[in-house]
């Protein structure tokens, strides 16, 4: 095994060998850990890889608390699938479930399940970790959520926008469960219009299948989170996108920068968007805005109508609203 540095070429004689592995066997019952360690790696630097040898080391290092060094050997032994190979996966799901690794507890007993493998003895302690590990990531999550619900008050209260985002983001990542405070956020001033949209994609993936009004920019809509539709999937973002396809082959920096332009416009403004009859005027007030930040000149000088310049503004505060929470 890789882990061990390795004496090349070196016999270890069968009584010191004998020896050793006596000495690490009274250490280990002694719960003199380091010293049998000490003893076991000797061993191992000389080729001596048995099972015992290995189960030994990786009680030390877990007794010891090194459970990142156990969990890698660990790791590399189920690469190997020998005779052994259930024993390891038992130390292995231990060591996630002792050190809180939960999820990969769950996929690894997912996977061994799936494989139909799992000698009968086995099955039921698999189960058990899997279900305890089940339990536990709920209650921390439960745990989690309480905290970040109450700085999330606090952030909405002291208007730091940036905080509330983290806040709304940590807690969907988590896939916490929204509580009934949230989607009044939808209609609080305080609250900041990227952070509404996350708030959304939050309640859209719990399922959330209740009416919200949502007030965003002076705007107000009734929506079912649970029917709303990724940015990126929606029908405008598309209609949109082919009107400045033509630019993509003339100036790909111009075209890549009004894909972001059009992103961070619907996201801020998300799901309260044009009418469909708008999309063209949109889709010029991108180009318009797209070409001023980079610096390029039109070769017209002739005044544009109004829509289009009401939304060449609409989209310059998208823009500075989305990167003043969102940074890429």
């Amino acid at each position: 095994m890789q882990q061990y540095s390795e004496k090349e070429n070196v016999i270890l004689f069968p009584k010191w060998k004998d020896v050793l592995e006596e000495e690490s066997v009274q250490a280990l019952k002694e719960k003199r850990y380091e010293e049998a360690l000490t003893k076991l790696d000797e061993l191992l630097s000389y080729h001596i890889h048995s099972h015992e040898i290995i189960i030994g080391k990786l009680i030390c290092l877990m007794e010891l608390g090194r459970h990142s060094e156990a969990q890698e050997i660990c790791e590399e032994l189920l690469t190997i699938k020998d005779e052994h190979y259930y024993h390891y996966v038992h130390i292995y799901l231990t060591i996630l479930f002792q050190t809180n690794q939960y999820d990969l507890l769950m996929e690894q007993v997912e996977y061994e399940f799936e494989m139909g493998e799992v000698p009968a003895p086995m099955e039921e302690q698999f189960q058990q970790l899997y279900t305890m590990s089940s339990k536990m990531k709920a209650d921390l999550t439960v745990e989690r959520s309480n905290t970040h619900l109450s700085g999330l008050m606090q952030a909405i209260d002291e208007e730091n926008h940036r905080e509330q985002w983290r806040i709304i983001e940590s807690l969907r990542q988590m896939s916490a469960l929204p509580t009934k405070e949230i989607p009044t956020l939808l209609t609080n001033e305080k609250v900041h219009p990227v952070t509404k949209t996350v708030v959304l994609q939050w309640l859209t993936e719990a399922g959330y299948d209740q009416d919200v009004s949502i007030h965003k920019l002076g705007r107000e809509r009734i929506v079912r989170p649970y029917a709303l539709e990724k940015v990126e999937d929606l029908s405008i973002f598309h209609q949109v996108r082919s009107l400045l396809e033509e630019i993509e082959q003339k100036n790909p920096t111009l075209f890549e920068m009004l894909e972001k332009l059009l992103f961070r416009f619907l996201y801020v403004h998300y799901p309260i968007f044009p009418p469909s009859e708008e999309v063209f005027q949109l889709a010029e007030a991108i180009k318009l805005v797209g070409q001023e930040y980079l610096g390029i000149h039109m070769d017209e000088e002739m005044s544009q109508p109004n829509n289009i310049l009401q939304f060449s503004e609409e989209i310059k505060l998208s823009d500075t609203l989305y990167l003043s929470i969102i940074e890429e």
